[in-house]
């Protein structure tokens, strides 16, 4: 029984069986429509005929070795530089959380400005910056302005995971001796980043796919290898089968980190739940051992132990 909606009738389903026929007719006619579409036959600049995006002549480049070569070495530095970027974006989140959460205004008025002066900057307006002033080189420019905005938006998510655990936790902290920084450390810093996790997973998925912005400022990327240098090179009529590949990979390593995000946030999430059955558990048999000592004791027994 439904408590939220009401259960629909006949004639809600047979309503919402015909717009999902409708829908589904709609989007097949659609994808039918942009598959004959890229088939058909057009004409370049000069008038002259050329085959349709599907011929099998534009997908020849497929089979040769010095394309995927160059595939590999764009994804190589694609990687590279979302590496980089990542671990000194996860550095810089903790930095400006530490700087957010501060009792001091000295301190985290400050980090309040640079939180909203770096998630408010363009990225690609931060590497050109970074490149022009520094003359960093393109790869450091990417990695500066990637680790700086993305660490941004994560030191925000931290911060919000530190301001929703239980305020007694750090009191317990302080209580048993340890200092502000090893409570934020030892206490709330794991609990912080396990109920943040699937968002800081999430926003380094977006680090990934922004390096592509990096062919901007001339650093050899997946987007520049393949489609600015790729129809220099091997010839501009396969220039959809460049944007395709460029698309299955990105779509494919993006994915690939989706699903690593999922399955650590799932196990991240049984652990923690797993443990708290296991001190709730271990709670109930101390309570049914020390309910069992008492009754094993007699009346006698709790008589005198009360005198």
């Amino acid at each position: 029984m439904s408590v939220l909606y009401d259960v629909p009738g006949p004639r809600s389903r047979r309503l919402s069986l015909v717009l999902s026929l409708v829908a589904g007719a709609l989007i097949v006619a659609g994808l039918v429509a942009l598959v004959l579409f890229l088939a058909a036959p057009r004409e370049n600049a000069g008038g002259v005929e050329q085959p349709g995006m599907l011929d099998p002549s534009r997908w020849v480049i497929l089979n040769d070795r010095a394309f995927w070569r160059a595939v590999a070495r764009g994804l190589t530095a694609t990687l590279q530089m979302a590496a980089a970027g990542a671990v000194l974006a996860l550095a810089f989140g903790v930095l400006l959380s530490l700087a957010r959460t501060a009792r001091s205004p000295f301190v985290r008025v400050p980090a309040i400005v640079v939180v909203e002066f770096f998630r408010g900057m363009p990225v690609l307006l931060l590497m050109l910056f970074i490149l022009l002033v520094f003359s960093s080189g393109a790869y450091w420019a990417g990695v500066w302005a990637l680790a700086l905005y993305n660490g941004a938006v994560i030191g925000e998510a931290l911060r919000s995971g530190i301001a929703s655990l239980p305020r007694g936790q750090r009191e317990s902290g302080l209580a048993i001796g340890l200092t502000p920084l090893q409570v934020r450390f030892a206490i709330e810093y794991p609990q912080a980043f396990r109920q943040m996790l699937p968002i800081i997973l999430a926003q380094l998925v977006v680090l990934l796919k922004d390096t592509s912005l990096a062919y901007i400022i001339g650093y050899p990327e997946l987007l520049n290898i393949v489609l600015r240098q790729g129809p220099t090179t091997f010839g501009s009529q396969f220039f959809f089968t460049f944007f395709f590949v460029v698309w299955a990979v990105y779509l494919g390593v993006n994915l690939l980190l989706s699903w690593l995000a999922r399955f650590v946030a799932r196990r991240t999430s049984a652990a923690h739940g797993s443990a708290r059955r296991a001190r709730r558990t271990a709670r109930v048999l101390a309570q049914l051992g020390g309910a069992g000592v008492e009754g094993a004791r007699g009346p006698d027994e709790r008589g005198s132990s009360g005198h």
